[in-house]
């Protein structure tokens, strides 16, 4: 066995300090984090569009939304009773404080919020149990946040998601900081990438401590993007981290909420195949090379209904409708699908158990 400890969150501990990653649309939701927290980990569910599947989604995506929030969050529950099960909420989202209520009422442990910067996020949550985690890239993020929750709120993150340049979808960098890190070309070995961020993780972590000594608190971090292997696990341990965030590694599982065509997409990924792409939001973004990505690139696309997902989103500027793209990857038409991925996505060679998953990144043996 080994001796990594559990993951604790104020009167919330986790018995393995692994919390599985929201990806939307529908590849996290009740059945992927559900296994997740029952296997002694954070479950965590994206609310990125978590109503597609309702029969009204077309003529009323945000209110179907929000009525899903509930729902899978209880079917979560009955998978894992007491397990530890939350939300990712991004920033960018729609109406992002109706999000967050619900999903507070819904009964969230959690939730952990990035694409932008949650300002808000601790009066959304203010009086009840939820604890919240910002996602932040770099130390100027970080500080930020904590500076306006400290100063605004008189509190701090019960948990700080760091996010490397090695994670799947949405990147919180810019092309020019993924070239200096390595993460933008297959040319440059993951070594030196991951050495070339591990300094800014430091930075970040000075951050952290700065406001650990104000609060006389420990601020608990997990480090994401990258994190494949049980020996990814130990360099987070040994930068600092209590915890890791896991996307791409739980996508080729029995039980996660993806079609088995997109799982398949991973197996049959080759390391070339992994590429960075332009978002319609603007933002770059990690993903599978497909005949999708050529058809819309440099081209502008008839967008012929608005599903209300993004704040900041002009239909009538973007190339492709990012719901669009990212739904038909959850329903099983690839060929029309923006496939997000994590920068080891070629690495998945089978169809695995999260409870095998969970052994592997802990240490233990299968």
């Amino acid at each position: 066995m080994n001796s990594l400890k559990p993951l604790v969150m104020g009167d919330l501990t986790a018995k393995h300090p692994i919390i599985q990653g929201g990806m939307g649309v529908g590849i996290s939701l009740s059945s992927l984090a559900g296994a997740v927290a029952k296997a002694g980990g954070v479950g965590i569910i994206s609310t990125a569009q978590i109503g597609f599947k309702d029969p009204n989604f077309l003529k009323a995506p945000m209110e179907a939304n929000l009525r899903a929030i509930k729902t899978e969050f209880d079917k979560a529950r009955a998978i894992a009773p007491e397990g530890i099960i939350g939300f990712n909420i991004m920033v960018a989202t729609k109406k992002y404080a109706l999000y967050v209520k619900e999903a507070v009422m819904a009964g969230a442990d959690i939730i952990i919020s990035g694409a932008g910067l949650p300002i808000s996020l601790p009066e959304l949550v203010e009086g009840t149990k939820t604890k919240i985690a910002p996602i932040v890239s770099t130390a100027k993020s970080a500080m930020v946040i904590c500076k306006m929750w400290d100063r605004k709120y008189k509190r701090i993150p019960d948990l700080l998601v760091i996010e490397g340049p090695l994670a799947g979808g949405h990147l919180g960098f810019s092309l020019e900081q993924l070239a200096e890190y390595g993460a933008d070309t297959d040319d440059v070995p993951a070594t030196y990438r991951q050495a070339a961020y591990d300094e800014e993780i430091g930075s970040i972590m000075k951050v952290v401590k700065e406001y650990e000594e104000k609060y006389k608190k420990h601020i608990p971090v997990a480090i994401a993007g990258g994190i494949y292997t049980h020996e990814d696990v130990m360099h987070a341990m040994e930068l600092g981290a209590d915890a890791v965030q896991v996307g791409t590694r739980f996508v080729t599982t029995e039980e996660c909420d993806a079609p088995l065509s997109y799982k398949q997409a991973y197996i049959d990924a080759k390391k070339e195949d992994i590429v960075i792409t332009k978002s319609p939001v603007g933002m770059p973004g990690r993903a599978i090379h497909n005949g999708f990505l050529d058809r819309v690139a440099g081209t502008k696309a008839k967008i012929t209904h608005c599903y209300q997902c993004l704040e900041h989103c002009d239909p009538n500027n973007i190339p492709y409708c990012i719901t669009k793209a990212l739904s038909n990857a959850a329903e099983d038409h690839l060929e029309d699908a923006l496939l997000f991925c994590g920068s080891n996505a070629y690495r998945a060679d089978k169809i695995e158990t999260v409870d095998a998953v969970m052994k592997d990144l802990m240490g233990c043996p299968a």
